[in-house]
């Protein structure tokens, strides 16, 4: 249906309605956004998005298929209607920004089927101003305390062939490479088969959210979900000719189902920001606002913090995860004897602790400290391999944590699960205990593989309960998840304060190793503007010795100055500086990383264009100083900046550190310029990005 016939069509509703009202409505608080919804003559629901009076969702119908239920599709009514308005302002404990303000506009329908068995169920519209949401509640049934949904279909009628950024619907993983296409010429299927993933599953021209599009006009669209709660992940299968999306869960080949719940029980927000520019779409808080407030109360025992760890050399080759020694973790050995190689030892981690100690540096992240990985990726009986409170014979946990502490640092704890999620949680209390004994508050977790039990999938209702247990457990113990391998961020840090961060995205490690020679510089351009969107990114940042030596045709595609404009770009309240402490040493652009925060009062996006660049500006909390980043892909720029964010009348301290005039992301990348001026408000500063390049400025208030 194009523009002017849904436009007559619904003006026929209007004029139509002699029995009661059949177009129901709800605006965001400043009118920009708009819902309207209706039943068609059958009763099957329909719904529209206007944004400025532009059409940008078209008619488009909802339904839901059942196992042993008709589904539920139409002989609708509507029995009633109301409307709610909420503008209130809540508190991020740590985060983009302090404040966040919710303002929007709920539109609730209550339906009723028209004949046996009469089921009712409601569906909720919120209306903001960067954006709507819309979810289902489904109510108690006689003589029914539970549904098996076997198809959610929720459309999206695009009314644009809009150019989209989009990774394929992997029930598995997130950890493709981002695509430009415009959405007639998605083709998920063309990306099966990739050898660099340890488990994908591509069932279908799908794409994963959240997923960006622009428009002709300049309109971004960002279709995600919020608040996935008991239910299955949501992927978004694809009609290239009608430009259709329809909500499309991530099933069980286990259990022959998508999701299983008992009733009442409300489904996930199905979220679109809508934006004029793509700059809005970062700066948008629309996927935490449709979460639930603060669970937990003050999480005063996490802080935000800059960490290094015992990972990266493992991907460059100069040590091991596992005791024995095999890098190719395909081994197995009963003896474990020692080869040297490797990383996690008592000796080698005080390196790392004394190196963050002098560097204001708060964590070390240590992999491969405990017993289990001479046997996990590859086999098929990974079931009970990894102890998660047993160290290897040459790694002291307490001596280490007791020598941390000394220093002034937190160990991070590490936990691969190697998809056993059944083994982890076997385990979760005990370990969880142990790293509430020591005063440990952080622990990355993985599930690298595919999941055991078979036909369950990483993205699937019973692994997004796991994750969820673990998150809730490790609450319990003051501790914080930085999850890889996850289910994709859907704004739940605001529920739960303790899922800090997660991966979840093609990361810094492919630079090391992947078959493609690494993560192309338009990657982290689509980055800020699609993944991002869904929250915190472990991406892991910081490579100095960008040619990496040690690794034959592997190199990461950025300059080093974009590698320090990352700490500001990328978002995340751990950040880590990835290298090798050696590759730092003697090396003046570590002052940055040394003073870059990772706490903020206030963020600010002062341009960008997806899979182009992206500046970002971020006042840190307590101390009052700014940061920028700013990151571009294989073209040079010239950005220029008037520092309108600063404060009135105060003078700052500003290092400058920039893409020397010769350097390039290929054959000169480690070349970088650094200077200090003195910056005010509105003064303007206009700086060169190499190809592949960025910058970094740090604005110390003076007194």
């Amino acid at each position: 249906m194009n523009k002017i016939l849904t436009l007559l069509f619904l003006v026929g509703l209007l004029t139509s309605c002699t029995d009661g009202p059949k177009l129901l409505s709800i605006t965001s608080p400043s009118g920009t956004n708009s819902i309207d919804f209706h039943l068609s003559e059958d009763g099957a629901p329909y719904y529209f998005v206007n944004h400025n009076d532009q059409i940008v969702i078209d008619s488009s119908s909802m339904s839901f298929d059942f196992k042993d239920q008709k589904s539920l599709s139409g002989n609708l009514s509507i029995i009633n209607s109301s409307t709610n308005a909420i503008n209130e302002t809540w508190e991020m404990p740590w985060g983009e920004q302090k404040e966040v303000v919710n303002n929007y506009n709920e539109l609730k329908i209550e339906l009723e089927e028209i004949q046996a068995p009469n089921r009712r169920f409601n569906i909720y519209f919120r209306a903001y101003d960067d954006g709507i949401g819309l979810r289902y509640e489904f109510l108690p049934q006689q003589g029914i305390d539970s549904i098996i949904i076997m198809d959610e279909n929720t459309e999206f009628q695009l009314t644009e062939d809009y150019t989209t950024f989009w990774i394929p619907g992997d029930w598995d993983i997130y950890e493709h490479l981002y695509n430009t296409t415009k959405v007639s010429e998605i083709d998920a299927i063309s990306k099966r088969d990739n050898a660099d993933l340890a488990a994908t599953y591509i069932p279908e021209n799908a794409v994963n959210t959240p997923v960006t599009m622009r428009g002709a006009d300049g309109l971004h669209l960002s279709f995600h979900e919020a608040n996935l709660t008991d239910y299955a992940g949501m992927t978004l299968k694809v009609d290239n000719e009608s430009l259709l999306l329809t909500s499309e869960l991530v099933g069980s080949d286990r259990n022959g189902y998508k999701v299983k719940r008992e009733l009442p029980f409300k489904t996930p927000w199905r979220s679109i920001q809508i934006a004029d520019n793509a700059s809005d779409l970062i700066e948008s808080k629309l996927i935490v606002n449709l979460n639930e407030p603060n669970k937990l109360g003050d999480i005063n025992w996490f802080e935000p913090k800059k960490y290094v760890g015992i990972w990266w050399e493992m991907h460059v080759g100069k040590s091991t995860w596992d005791y024995a020694g095999s890098q190719d973790m395909n081994t197995f050995t009963n003896d474990l004897k020692p080869t040297g190689k490797h990383g996690a030892t008592t000796e080698n981690t005080k390196r790392y602790i004394d190196f963050a100690a002098k560097n204001n540096i708060k964590g070390v992240l240590v992999e491969g400290w405990n017993t289990g990985w001479e046997h996990w990726i590859g086999f098929e009986d990974r079931e009970g391999v990894f102890d998660f409170v047993t160290p290897y014979p040459d790694y002291d946990l307490k001596e280490l944590n007791r020598y941390a502490k000394e220093k002034g640092v937190e160990i991070i704890m590490h936990h691969e699960t190697s998809a056993a999620p059944r083994t982890y949680e076997q385990q979760l209390d005990t370990a969880y205990q142990l790293m509430n004994q020591l005063g440990i508050h952080s622990v990355k977790t993985g599930y690298v593989g595919k999941i055991i039990p078979k036909g369950e999938y990483h993205h699937g209702q019973w692994m997004v309960n796991h994750y969820r247990k673990v998150l809730e457990t490790a609450a319990k113990y003051n501790v914080a998840i930085n999850a890889h391998e996850p289910i994709k961020a859907t704004g739940i840090r605001r529920t739960y304060p303790n899922a800090i961060a997660r991966e979840g995205l093609r990361g810094q490690e492919f630079n090391a190793w992947s078959a493609d020679g690494g993560n192309p510089p338009e990657h982290l351009p689509i980055v800020a503007f699609t993944r991002m969107l869904a929250g915190p990114i472990d991406f892991t940042p910081g490579v100095f010795d960008i040619d990496i030596p040690s690794k034959e045709n592997n190199h990461v595609n950025t300059t080093l100055a974009q590698q320090l404009a990352l700490y500001v770009v990328i978002y995340s309240p751990v950040q880590m500086a990835c290298d090798l402490p050696e590759n730092y040493e003697g090396q003046p652009a570590l002052q940055f990383i040394r003073d870059v925060g990772v706490d903020w009062e206030e963020t600010n996006v002062l341009n960008g264009e997806v899979g182009d660049y992206v500046t970002i500006a971020r006042k840190e909390r307590e101390t009052g100083n700014w940061f920028v980043g700013g990151i571009t892909d294989e073209n040079a720029r010239e950005i220029t900046i008037d520092f309108d964010f600063l404060d009135d009348g105060g003078v700052y301290k500003a290092t400058i550190y920039k893409d020397a005039e010769d350097a390039h992301y290929k054959n000169n990348p480690t070349t970088i310029s650094i200077e200090e001026i003195n910056i005010s408000k509105g003064s303007p500063l206009t700086v060169q990005l190499a190809e592949g390049g960025g910058f970094a400025i740090s604005l110390m208030k003076k007194k």
